[in-house]
């Protein structure tokens, strides 16, 4: 017998993921979010571009953070994987980190915030056949 909660997670998944596509990052990677904004009647999208610093929970209440620096001061947002506030999710870089959660990257500034560019392993051969790096 199986779990009916699981079940319907999967299910719900299923039917909030339909026609997006979610990349397969991790923390060290670099995001471009594209979130809808609802001002009054109108609708448009900001795009958000940062490192990701973490990811936590699973199933349909994922989240995962953001942060970037905005003239200076550093931002971090929490964004749920399947809100549908969320247009699209594009990996601009693949980081190489060793640590699941980059917290330390808050105390640092200028050359040790950076993080270096992962360029070998199967997701990086993978987008080279299909000519997206």
């Amino acid at each position: 017998m199986t779990n009916i909660l699981e079940v319907l997670n999967k299910e719900e998944i299923a039917r909030v993921s339909s026609g997006k596509t979610i990349p397969n990052f991790s923390p060290g990677d670099t995001l471009r979010v594209n979130v809808k904004i609802k001002e009054g009647e109108r609708e448009r999208i900001q795009a958000y571009e940062g490192v990701c610093i973490s990811r936590s929970g699973g199933g349909l209440s994922s989240n995962f953070t953001v942060r970037k620096i905005s003239f200076g001061e550093g931002v971090e947002r929490v964004f749920p994987l399947y809100s549908p506030n969320l247009d699209s999710i594009q990996l601009v870089r693949k980081g190489r980190v060793r640590r699941a959660k980059l917290y330390y990257l808050r105390d640092r500034r200028g050359k040790s915030a950076r993080i270096s560019e992962r360029t070998t392993g199967h997701d990086i051969e993978v987008r080279k056949k299909k000519g997206e790096v």
